[in-house]
């Protein structure tokens, strides 16, 4: 699985290198507040890197939200049996 998985990732680079390649021509970006040309393959790569960076981000913060809320339920639940058995107790 492992050789197969590499050689798919270098069809991906080589397809990748090729495009930047072909695609040379410098288009203007404009974000607004600054305004530059580059070239499409490096366009296209900063769009799929802030893609990827920002997708991993909320794939991580999701479930991290969720666990937190989780810990705290746990910990009052914990509290308040500790809070109970105390109080049992002659």
């Amino acid at each position: 699985m492992r050789p197969i998985l590499i050689l798919l990732m270098l069809i991906v680079v080589a397809a990748g290198v090729a495009f930047g390649a072909l695609n040379a021509v410098a288009v203007p970006l404009d974000f607004h507040f600054f305004r530059f040309e580059a070239p499409v393959g490096v366009a296209l790569l900063a769009a799929l890197l802030a893609g990827w960076l920002l997708g991993g981000l909320v794939a991580w913060l999701g479930p991290a939200a969720r666990q937190r809320r989780e810990l705290r339920r746990l910990r009052q639940e914990l509290r308040a049996a500790q809070a109970a058995r105390t109080t049992d107790r002659p």
